[in-house]
């Protein structure tokens, strides 16, 4: 007897945990949208890198979608993403005795339009820019592929959690 009373105290205090969750996705999105759309992220960076801009913009349209429980759509998304790769630039960050670059940089920015039918309020226009670091005996050719990666998983997340995540 005692023992159908404390499964039945469990069951309730579950049953009420789960109500209070409302919305809320384990992900930490909390939305009210259904589908969302990332249109073309055009290259206009100084330097040109054929094929980063559609990397890039498949990279968003993919972290979305396994992160969310939003559909892809190519037009009227309840959430829109649209913007340009505005910045694509090796700097050396460390020299040597010799005044040579020890280390260089590859930085890449990205500016971010994001539109929510449903609450325009949420609305945001923001610069997102990460970088990668990588030994200046390397040619930025070598790394030019990992190092993409590695800045637009950055990147990518960054923008999820300002418009969707809220973080």
């Amino acid at each position: 007897m005692i023992q159908k009373i404390k499964y039945a105290i469990i069951a309730l205090i579950g049953i009420f945990i789960i109500q209070g969750c409302g919305a809320y996705s384990f992900s930490g999105i909390n939305t009210t949208a259904n589908s969302f759309q990332v249109d073309f992220f055009q290259n206009q960076a100084s330097i040109i890198i054929p094929g980063i801009d559609q990397t890039f913009t498949n990279q968003l349209q993919d972290l979305i979608l396994n992160q969310t429980n939003l559909d892809l759509v190519t037009s009227n998304g309840d959430v829109a993403y649209e913007g340009e790769i505005v910045q694509y630039y090796v700097a050396p960050t460390n020299a040597t005795s010799a005044n040579t670059a020890a280390q260089n940089r590859l930085t890449i920015a990205v500016n971010v339009r994001f539109y929510d039918i449903k609450n325009p309020k949420e609305d945001l226009e923001q610069r997102f820019s990460f970088f990668f670091d990588y030994p200046a005996s390397q040619a930025e050719t070598a790394v030019r592929d990992e190092a993409i990666q590695v800045i637009y998983e950055r990147i990518t997340q960054d923008i999820l959690n300002a418009t969707l995540a809220k973080w």
